[in-house]
């Protein structure tokens, strides 16, 4: 039971930093591995855990995606899920001790790029005229990314749209958060397909997760933005160093 309550808790207040500026995944997994699930299986059964508010932002972004062109559409979705069948596999080889070994780093890069999204973007933004617009590699290669470890994938998602000479932001949200979708609900499938996913825990998540997404907007307003910014990246280098020392430890 204090298990459950751990990652309660825990899937809550994901579910809040994802609605307010993303980071969900540096409490949901360390929740899951302190409690005791292998460390893969974590990752996978994080990724359950939140996908119900990726859920939730595509249909609240629904005029912004009706406003692409379908075929553009569709050939993006099918580039995303082709990317995130490829991480997933990837992940599905994992051992635990490979994982081990890897995820430190996947934390640390990811707390990286929510601290310096901004300046990201704004890189992206200067060095759009070097990348084809809806360029099919890149996109790949993210998925690829998201499919095995989502951490920060939103961020680095909107860089990519920058590149591509997107600017209207709420078109690149409404896109963000639909190809975040169908790359969470195909590797989602996968992972509980493969027998990865811890369910028990997952189901606790997942309903605690989606209460702290709709309650995470008022959170949202009476938190300033640059401390909210501040106790996420704290929280990501301090996820990094435990994980760096149980892999050093074991």
């Amino acid at each position: 039971m204090q298990d459950f309550i751990i990652l309660a808790i825990a899937a809550y207040a994901a579910g809040v930093l994802n609605t307010i500026a993303g980071g969900g995944t540096f409490l949901t997994l360390p929740a899951l591995v302190f409690t005791g699930v292998p460390v893969v299986a974590a990752n996978a059964t994080s990724a359950v855990a939140v996908f119900p508010g990726y859920l939730g932002g595509a249909m609240g972004f629904l005029p912004e995606l009706k406003s692409f062109d379908r075929k553009l559409m569709v050939k993006l979705t099918l580039v995303t899920l082709a990317g995130g069948v490829v991480g997933a596999g990837l992940l599905l080889i994992s051992s635990d001790k490979a994982f081990s070994a890897v995820v430190p780093f996947l934390l640390l890069a990811a707390t990286l790029v929510f601290l310096f999204g901004n300046q990201l973007r704004d890189w992206s933004a200067k060095h759009r005229r070097s990348v084809t617009p809806y360029g099919a590699v890149g996109l790949f290669l993210i998925s690829i990314y998201g499919g095995y470890f989502n951490g920060g994938l939103g961020i680095v998602l909107l860089a990519l749209f920058s590149l591509w000479g997107m600017s209207n932001i709420h078109q690149m949200n409404g896109l963000k958060n639909g190809l975040s979708f169908a790359l969470s609900a195909i590797s989602v499938a996968i992972f509980a397909v493969a027998g990865l996913v811890a369910w028990p825990q997952a189901l606790v998540m997942m309903v605690a997760s989606t209460i702290g997404g709709y309650t995470g907007a008022p959170v949202a307003r009476a938190i300033p933005v640059p401390v909210l910014r501040l106790i996420i990246a704290i929280i990501g280098f301090s996820m990094s160093a435990v994980f760096f020392y149980r892999f050093l430890a074991a």
